[in-house]
């Protein structure tokens, strides 16, 4: 097999000296070089041949780099462009990845930077060239993804044109180095989505580390994200890398960004601007080279209006935005979402597929669902663990939070018990505490009839001996001398 070509480039920039560095540096690394001082010099050798990768100063004589890199989009050319900005215009360099740039670089140009970022597009544009025969049937205009990417879409369950838009805009935002801010309610697959990301990216055989930004102490934030030297702190027994280096050629998915605090974002701004991190205890900096993806619940321009969070690394963060829709403005797409998690759960448990009926599929579509796929999911594994039968009933009781008091587990089930709301006009001011105290009520008489024995009260009640565990436990039924609801006997 005949060894491939090297890779060509083309190196644009109106100062001659920096051009010939820029060629040197590249014809080291076995690359071939071609070079323009204009962007009518660069277009001339743009149509004359193909390239790999194009890397475009942002002001030339006759125009600027943008003008380049618009033209080679709309003639849907194929070279990832670099655009080098100068130093401080961060306005530049994201306005030239929401055009469609790779990549971007910062004047005065670091020389390992430059050789790593123009590899990562080289590499880009190949992967690129080597998927395009095949999809050519498939899907004229789009690349083939690998299995592995295939696999991460498939796992964003759902052919709702809401879905259908967030699948299109991973694909599209995969091909570059621009940051992405993922946003959406708790629950809806954010990660889902940065997975996705990555997987459909160049860097996917490269590490995908996740990092929950509210869960790591302020005291440790530096550390984690930039590594350790050690004794550079109480406990540091030894070096230690950082969030960014275990990335290292990979995705970075800062997760719940909007609860860092301000003073670590100041740090990770710099840290996303220069490419560069300083562990603690260390006397110098290590490149690093990572794509960004963060993901949050929150309105970050409503945090940046009160102060809360930085505005300039708000405008970096959200070169580009994906928002995730929420399961209420999707709920075409809740049979299939059963079905995939339902699946799931019998693999994990080593169960038979149950089956869900469609009458409570019809009751889940009518559900509020306000914890998004991950209430659905926490339903669905309830609904498995109780269920006895192949066909599923789902328990919409909602489930105390944390942050709730215990329900009173002192009365015994003899005693009268007070309604827990007012009904006005024959309408409970709360339905679900209303319905709570009907089923207690019924609970109630069923194990008074039976002696307190559950078996023969849920066979009265058409229940299994689990679900009706679950129901006393959930409702605090006592059986008479106890102040245990589990000692029903």
């Amino acid at each position: 097999m005949p060894p491939s070509a090297p890779a060509q480039v083309l190196v644009v920039d109106d100062e001659p000296d920096l051009r010939t560095l820029y060629e040197l540096t590249l014809l080291r690394e076995g690359y071939r070089v071609d070079a323009a001082g204009t962007l009518a010099e660069a277009w001339t050798q743009l149509e004359s041949r193909k390239f790999d990768a194009v890397i475009t100063d942002m002001r030339l004589p006759d125009g600027l780099g943008l003008e380049l890199l618009h033209r080679m989009l709309a003639q849907q050319r194929t070279e990832r462009c670099i655009v080098m900005t100068a130093y401080g215009s961060a306005e530049n360099a994201v306005e030239a990845l929401k055009a469609g740039a790779f990549d971007y670089l910062t004047k005065p140009v670091d020389l390992k930077q430059f050789r790593t970022v123009v590899a990562s597009a080289i590499q880009d544009s190949a992967a690129a060239a080597r998927a395009r025969p095949a999809s050519a049937v498939r899907a004229p205009g789009n690349g083939e993804r690998p299995s592995g990417a295939q696999a991460a879409l498939q796992r964003l369950v759902g052919e709702s044109q809401a879905m259908r838009t967030v699948k299109e805009r991973i694909g599209k935002v995969a091909r570059s180095m621009a940051p992405v801010l993922v946003r959406g309610e708790s629950g809806t697959g954010k990660e889902l989505v940065a997975r996705a990301i990555h997987a459909c990216s160049h860097r996917a055989d490269a590490p995908f580390v996740a990092v929950n930004c509210s869960a790591i102490p302020e005291a440790l934030l530096e550390a984690e994200f930039f590594g350790a030297k050690k004794g550079s702190y109480t406990g540091a027994a030894a070096d230690r890398e950082g969030y960014f280096q275990a990335a290292r050629g990979g995705t970075l998915f800062l997760d719940e960004i909007g609860d860092l605090p301000l003073a670590m974002q100041s740090k990770l701004l710099r840290a996303i601007q220069e490419r560069q991190v300083r562990a603690l205890g260390s006397t110098q900096e290590d490149t690093v080279d990572v794509r960004i993806v963060s993901a949050t619940h929150k309105d970050l321009a409503a945090d940046v209006h009160a102060g809360r969070f930085r505005q300039d690394l708000y405008y970096r963060l959200n070169v580009i935005e994906i928002l995730v829709p929420p399961l209420r403005e999707r709920r075409e797409d809740l049979p299939a979402l059963c079905d995939a998690l339902l699946g799931r759960i019998a693999q994990e448990s080593g169960m038979p597929l149950p089956v869900l009926s469609p009458m409570v599929l019809d009751q889940l579509l009518a559900h509020p669902l306000g914890g998004n796929v991950r209430e659905l999911e926490n339903l669905l594994h309830r609904a498995v663990a109780l269920s006895d039968g192949e066909e599923l009933q789902v328990d919409f009781a909602p489930t105390r939070r944390p942050d709730e008091p215990a329900p009173s587990q002192a009365a015994a089930p003899t005693a009268p018990v007070d309604a827990p709301v007012r009904v006005a006009d024959g309408i409970p001011s709360d339905l679900q505490a209303w319905l709570d105290q009907q089923e207690r009520d019924i609970l109630v008489k069923a194990l008074h009839d039976s002696g307190f024995n559950r078996t023969a009260a849920a066979q009265r009640l058409g229940l299994s001996l689990r679900q009706i565990r679950y129901r006393i436990a959930r409702l605090a039924i006592a059986a008479p001398g106890s102040d245990d609801p589990n000692d029903a006997a």
